[in-house]
């Protein structure tokens, strides 16, 4: 292994310009969340690993376990779902249900690196605890679909689908129970390997052709979302759990409209099936198609992983934004904040004998509300004190010379257009803002 510094492979340090960006999503994440009456929630990335086993299906050889020196097998948090779950269990005399809970904060997965996938990443998940109401799930998305609009994304499609959707197919198929959910892991790769892939996977699992052309036929319905739960009540007809599942849809999207959300910006897509094990109900996907990333975010209703805990039925739905994906998309795209440093502007120190008058206008603007940065050394010439912040990504620099303090005035320099003004001082502040 090589002697030099570096960081764990498959997590990453964050510098200045991409914590700025990073703070800036989260910031419009938790505005959005809260404006929908969503309250914060803050759990230890480490869990008992009792906790996590058991509970995420397929993916469970990605926890991270170990054990602490005084024998307690352990395991860092894979995501926030199961937490919530341990939580509401834990403090259910203290919640008044129906509980909008988010969370915003590291989980850990084991996997191989790659683009938009690290071990170490950042989730913002939001939740509705405590209710089955379909407007609870239409909200879910609501909240999504304002959340990707507030951070400047536009032609994104969240996809919907229901788990019983695709039990129906399996059982339309002539499937059992026990079948179905290798029938899930292979339409899930649709995107990936595409129908003749599929078609290969189900054929593997044992699952007959002709039944594997029916199936790949009913995932890949796709038009206007309406129209796509009519052709599914068709082909389904007679299997009442399928039914039921294609009306609850129809209900979460006779919300959408009400709730904000742009017809354009969802459809119903059949062959969405989600990996996680835990899911009971609806479940959502947004992608965006250019450029291509994959899914930006996902989630869905599970009824049954809280009240597992909890020891009685407590219906959940909702949904993680993956802050990974975000920022290396926003960053791709040159969306978000321009800024490179934080400052909005520098204050010079002209000379010794000026020193105690520029920090005290530095504490002058600061309590105005503006971000400031000082010089340290004031045997500095103005013109490195100038490049200094030049380098740093700072639009402003301010002198405050001998004759600038005998007129009351206070030298601005615009960096960026290579301009300078003078402003009388008890102005500097108004003038920076505008």
């Amino acid at each position: 292994m090589s002697s030099r510094p570096q960081n764990f492979k498959g997590m990453r340090d964050h510098l200045p310009a991409a914590m700025i960006l990073r703070q800036h999503i989260i910031k419009t994440l938790t505005d959005v969340f809260e404006r929908h009456g969503f309250e914060p929630l803050q759990t230890p990335i480490i869990e008992y690993a009792r906790t996590l086993e058991g509970k995420i299906g397929d993916e469970e050889k990605l926890i991270y376990h170990f054990e602490t020196a005084g024998g307690d097998k352990v395991a860092l948090r894979y995501d926030q779902t199961v937490p919530l779950a341990r939580v509401v269990a834990q403090y259910q005399g203290q919640l008044v249900f129906p509980w909008r809970r988010y969370a915003i904060g590291q989980s850990y997965r084991g996997e191989r690196q790659q683009r938009g996938r690290y071990r170490e990443f950042w989730q913002a998940d939001v939740d509705i605890v405590g209710s089955a109401s379909p407007i609870a799930d239409a909200e879910i998305i609501a909240v999504l679909t304002e959340a990707l609009q507030a951070l400047g994304f536009s032609g994104f499609t969240t996809q919907l689908n229901h788990r019983q959707v695709l039990a129906g197919i399996a059982r339309a198929s002539g499937l059992d129970e026990a079948a179905a959910s290798s029938v899930y892991r292979a339409i899930d790769k649709l995107d990936k390997i595409g129908p003749d892939g599929v078609h290969e996977e189900l054929l593997k699992s044992g699952v007959a052709a002709e039944a594997a052309g029916r199936i790949l036929a009913m995932v890949q319905m796709h038009g206007a979302p309406m129209d796509v739960l009519e052709e599914l009540s068709e082909q389904l007809a007679g299997d009442e759990r399928a039914q039921a599942a294609l009306e609850n849809l129809r209900t979460i999207l006779g919300f959408l409209p009400e709730l904000g959300v742009p017809a354009n910006t969802y459809t119903v897509a059949p062959q969405l099936a989600r990996g996680l094990s835990y899911y009971t109900g609806v479940v959502f996907e947004s992608v965006l198609e250019s450029p291509p990333m994959g899914s930006l975010l996902g989630g869905g209703r599970y009824d049954e992983l809280v009240g597992a805990f909890a020891g009685r039925p407590i219906p959940t739905v909702g949904l993680a934004f993956g802050i990974e994906r975000l920022h290396d998309l926003m960053e791709e795209l040159g969306m978000g904040p321009a800024q490179r440093t934080i400052a909005d502007v520098f204050i010079t120190i002209f000379d010794r004998a000026g020193t105690a008058e520029s920090l005290k206008l530095a504490q002058e603007l600061r309590a105005a509300g503006l971000k400031v940065e000082t010089a340290l050394d004031s045997g500095d010439k103005l013109g490195k004190q100038f490049k200094y912040a030049d380098q740093r990504g700072i639009p402003f620099a301010l002198v405050l010379g001998p004759d600038e303090l005998a007129r009351g005035e206070v030298v601005v320099k615009n960096l960026r257009a290579g301009e300078q003004r003078s402003v009388a001082r008890a102005n500097i502040a108004a003038a920076l803002r505008s």
